[in-house]
């Protein structure tokens, strides 16, 4: 029996004193944040505004929603700023009350936690692994049409990096508002596709009353920390309702102001996206060469592995790596994924190919 712990990809403290290590050594491939870390531009706007600590931020967002409206190509009215997303998933399953939820897993498991305090009975809607984990969008409205009001996506997904294209989300979105189904889509990590139009869903709260879509600078900002996050729906009642169970200064003025920077740093997004881009394109293809991994199409900033060496589990991948400085994720823990899978992040060029040494050796 298997005893090893499944740590989290914010678990790095609890992974070195297990084995021994030193923080500072630890390339972290779990957590799915931007290698590049926090823009320059943000860090020295920030510390040349901490005065604004000293004032309370504006009680509407006003300049930071008319930023994100820029950014996202919506109206500034669509949009509510927040805590981070934890904070959206919570005040929009609390406002939406919904009574029974369809899930498509595996996924995040924030959502399931906070549908537990709303009373709302939830159900997982399994991605087969055969097809990639895309899911069959007949077969998953057949399964909308039992008496759901309520389905949550992610998009890209996490852990498997599959995404729904913006055709077949049109035909869910049309279905569901024929059902009266409200759907929350997840955009955490949108912006790492490699066409965000072809995956995002914000163009769609133009046409479907039926919709929010949450997104966060967590990981394609690298600001974890920040804990700002925005909904966009075009279901103006909806979003007032949200509004009126939000703590009033949610998120902070820093926050805010950073946020404004952020959204507008154009040479920090390009930059960005190059480097996912490029180097996840050479990691996958070179994953896909080895003999022991099934390596899965990813769509967000990290890719999915399913071990199919004989003899080795997860526990032992994760293992290898930890004691080279590279800490994976472990999907052990994550519901509707049966078989033994890892998740890593692109992180820098060299750390990607000390990463895929570790599993080459593995392979051969």
């Amino acid at each position: 029996m298997n005893t090893k712990p499944v740590f989290h990809g914010s678990d790095i403290e609890k992974i070195c004193e297990y084995y021994n290590l030193k923080k500072e050594n630890i390339v972290n491939f779990g957590a799915n944040v931007n290698p590049l870390g926090l823009s320059v531009r943000v860090k020295d706007a920030v510390a040349s505004h901490l005065d604004l600590l000293s004032s309370y931020p504006d009680r509407e967002y006003t300049a930071l929603r008319e930023v994100i409206s820029g950014y996202c190509g919506i109206p500034a009215d669509f949009i509510l700023p927040g805590s981070g997303s934890s904070e959206l998933i919570s005040l929009l399953i609390e406002a939406r009350a919904p009574r029974r939820t369809l899930i498509l897993g595996p996924t995040y498991s924030e959502y399931s936690r906070e549908l537990a305090f709303s009373g709302s009975t939830q159900t997982y809607y399994h991605l087969d692994p055969a097809k990639d984990f895309m899911p069959d969008t007949d077969d998953l409205c057949r399964a909308l049409d039992d008496g759901y009001d309520f389905l949550i996506l992610c998009n890209p997904n996490n852990p498997t990096s599959s995404a729904i294209l913006s055709g077949d989300m049109e035909k869910i979105l049309t279905f569901c508002a024929r059902k009266n189904i409200f759907v929350m889509i997840d955009e955490t990590y949108v912006e790492f596709a490699p066409d965000i139009h072809e995956v995002t869903a914000v163009p769609f709260t133009e046409k479907f009353s039926n919709l929010m879509v949450l997104r966060g600078v967590s990981k394609f900002f690298a600001a974890p920390g920040l804990r700002l996050g925005y909904g966009v729906t075009g279901n103006r009642v909806f979003l007032e309702k949200m509004k009126e169970k939000q703590i009033p200064w949610s998120l902070n003025s820093i926050g805010a102001y950073a946020g404004e920077i952020m959204f507008r740093d154009q040479e920090y997004i390009k930059k960005t996206r190059e480097l996912i881009l490029s180097e996840r394109g050479r990691m996958y293809a070179e994953l896909r060469e080895l003999p022991a991994f099934k390596a899965y199409f990813p769509y967000a900033n990290f890719i999915l592995l399913k071990i199919q060496k004989p003899g080795v589990a997860s526990a032992d991948v994760f293992e290898k790596c930890i004691k080279n400085n590279l800490m994976i994720r472990d999907c052990s823990s994550f519901q509707c994924l049966d078989g033994e899978y890892i998740r890593f992040c692109v992180m820098m060029p060299e750390d990607n190919t000390r990463l895929l040494e570790v599993l080459k050796s593995i392979s051969a």
